[in-house]
């Protein structure tokens, strides 16, 4: 394949476990789409929420990543670091949109009767927003409150570089999301795309159960001024009882792989074989994988692992 060095893609594991065989595969194939153009790389830990600041768990995931053969370009990027640029985007997006507290508690929201989007979660009924602006402007100055963007109805879709066509109308599927929660922690859909925009990532690689996030922060980007990264959303890796792989299966983390003597091309080749790169799960490095490495043979199905094949 040509280089381009233009690619820039990136990983962002939250620390809060160890990794795992699903987390790898996502870092590995984020890995092979940037390497194999000739693209930077850059590694991103999502370490806002108090739970994930354990710098065991941190640097777990840095040996586990250098263990595999994925490595990146300069320092890792921390986001505890960052709470003053997520502070001046929050402004900027406020001055070209409607954001407004939002006092709902999650038993609220989880209680009303409303649809639910997508992924499974709640559509926000607009009920802080229908509030007189009054009522709502006493309440936020001594009360704790979310803050919520409004969406407008409106489809926005791009073309997934693995799923294909997607769109999603942001009103009628979405609703107003959160941009930060009500304990002052910058939400998700901005910290992800503000650190994208700072890092200059043009390649977003990542699993399928983000994909409808993506409409949010296709429209985060184009409120802050930014080009659109391309996006590419594999498919999950399962359990044998058809549970997504955690954090607390330790027999597929890669700390436990490495404990019983498992060699990372080993687990290298596996995936590799999940991802359609190769018809048998024959031991490869990573380099060799961004060798040969082919998006247009990735599965777009979850699949279900098989953690005996690695014990061969």
């Amino acid at each position: 394949m040509k280089a381009d060095t233009q690619v820039r893609g990136r990983i962002a594991p939250s620390p809060s476990g160890y990794m795992h065989l699903g987390n790898a595969f996502s870092a590995l194939l984020a890995w092979a789409f940037a390497r194999s153009a000739g693209g930077s790389f850059v590694l991103r830990l999502e370490d806002l929420d108090e739970r994930c600041q354990n710098p065991v768990y941190a640097k777990g995931l840095l040996d586990d990543l250098s263990w595999l053969g994925i490595d990146w370009d300069g320092e890792p990027v921390v986001q505890a670091n960052r709470v003053p640029a997520y502070e001046e985007a929050l402004e900027r997006i406020a001055s070209r949109a409607e954001i407004y507290p939002c006092f709902c508690s999650r038993a609220d929201l989880h209680a009303a009767s409303a649809p639910h989007a997508s992924d499974g979660t709640p559509l926000y009924a607009g009920t802080c927003y229908s509030m007189d602006a009054d009522e709502r402007e006493t309440r936020a100055a001594g009360q704790r409150h979310a803050l919520r963007l409004h969406v407008s109805d409106e489809t926005i879709g791009f073309v997934d570089a693995i799923q294909g066509p997607y769109e999603q109308n942001l009103a009628r599927e979405c609703g107003d999301f959160v941009l930060r929660r009500s304990d002052g922690v910058f939400a998700y859909q901005l910290v992800c795309v503000v650190d994208d925009i700072a890092s200059g990532v043009t390649q977003v690689v990542r699993g399928s159960d983000l994909l409808s996030s993506t409409p949010r922060q296709i429209l985060l980007y184009e409120l802050l001024d930014a080009s659109i990264p391309e996006f590419a959303h594999h498919p999950l890796l399962l359990a044998a009882d058809g549970r997504r792989l955690s954090k607390r299966d330790g027999d597929s983390t890669i700390a436990s792989m490495r404990e019983r003597g498992i060699t990372p091309e080993t687990v290298i080749g596996y995936l590799a074989q999940l991802a359609g790169q190769a018809e048998e799960a024959e031991p490869m490095s990573a380099r060799e994988l961004a060798g040969i490495f082919d998006a247009s043979k990735i599965p777009t199905r979850d699949m279900t692992v098989d953690l005996s094949c690695l014990e061969a």
